[in-house]
């Protein structure tokens, strides 16, 4: 298959649009910025941040309960700009892609399911807002930005000419398989961080390696994975006891101790592959997640700074990405070997 140099830039452009956009989300999470605008898809009934005296004031008779921030809302504005950005560069690459015949199959249609996945997103993203911040919509739309950054990277590998991604050496071992669940893993990995992240739960054990003193803390798991406590709950700055958050946390640091060993592990037995996209491949990995685990020992030491907190949003977007990428060129690689993906 030729590869479509048009399509190729677009979807780099966008990989990267997807990643700031990412970025962008987190920093307004983490900065509590996430009620700054308290309607959708405008903010305080305006399609920019109210700034003169006039249109400030009617925003705060519109929502008396909720008075404009005007730094809050600007960067929840600005998330919600460079969103509407990205869709617009996901449209524009299903219009490409519809136009260029010499595409077929899975690289013809992903931009159009990575279409309707924004459109999900969207919709996560109103719910997040009107839905007062509920968790289990935080990290869902949380998964659905790193999934269309996972997904832009596959396009993107597929896309690159063929010598630039096959090697001639053939895959050993069953670490195709073991790419699979580790993506899996790194998927559950983010997904407690995120939910950690939405219930405020990253300081409430402020110690190391223990929490609170105790290697077992009072914890109530239970009452901590609630998936859905019912409509007009306001979740900002969290509904949870001690004990819950401590579980949310204490479930969090043990799903990163599982990841760190178990996705070295992987990269170590990719490393040691005679393939040599693969090995490539496994070195970036095991140094991203040596980093996120790094970034995640210092979010707790020094009390959650947001610029280590941001980039480790950022970085485990990166560790997706790369997990995802090695998935991508063990299944190349069992297929010129002749061993199932």
């Amino acid at each position: 298959m030729q590869t479509d140099k048009l399509l190729l830039t677009l979807t780099r452009i966008t990989m990267v649009f997807a990643l700031v956009v990412i970025v962008l989300g987190a920093y307004t999470r983490l900065s509590n910025a996430g009620l700054g605008c308290p309607d959708w898809p405008g903010c305080y009934g305006q399609l920019v941040v109210p700034e003169q005296e006039r249109h400030v004031e009617q925003a705060n008779q519109l929502y008396p309960d909720r008075p404009l921030e005007q730094g809050k809302a600007w960067k929840e504005m600005v998330h919600r700009y460079a969103a509407g950005g990205l869709g617009l560069l996901i449209l524009v690459m299903s219009i490409v892609s519809l136009n260029q015949r010499r595409l077929t199959g899975q690289l013809r249609w992903t931009p159009f399911f990575l279409l309707g996945l924004v459109v999900f997103q969207a919709l996560l993203g109103m719910w997040t807002v009107t839905l007062l911040l509920k968790p289990i919509v935080v990290m869902g739309h949380l998964l659905g930005g790193m999934t269309i950054l996972l997904i832009l990277v596959w396009q993107m590998l597929g896309l690159l000419p063929v010598g630039q991604t096959q090697s001639n050496a053939p895959l050993s071992g069953n670490l195709g398989r073991w790419a699979v669940v580790g993506l899996v893993v790194v998927y559950m990995q983010i997904s407690l961080g995120g939910w950690t992240s939405a219930n405020y739960a990253a300081l409430v054990c402020p110690d190391l390696p223990a929490c609170q003193g105790s290697w077992w803390p009072s914890m109530n798991f239970r009452e901590g994975f609630i998936p859905w406590r019912g409509l007009g709950v306001d979740y900002e700055f969290g509904v949870l006891d001690t004990a819950a958050r401590t579980a949310v946390h204490v479930s969090h640091r043990m799903g990163a101790v599982i990841t760190l060993i178990f996705v070295s592990l992987i990269s170590l037995a990719a490393i040691k592959q005679s393939n040599a996209a693969i090995k490539r491949v496994g070195k970036l990995l095991l140094s991203v997640l040596l980093v996120q685990f790094s970034l995640g020992v210092a979010n707790v030491a020094f009390k959650l700074p947001i610029a280590i907190a941001v980039f480790h949003n950022g970085v485990a977007s990166l560790l997706l990405s790369t997990m995802g990428a090695l998935l991508f060129y063990t299944r190349q690689a069992g297929s010129l070997s002749g061993k199932p993906d």
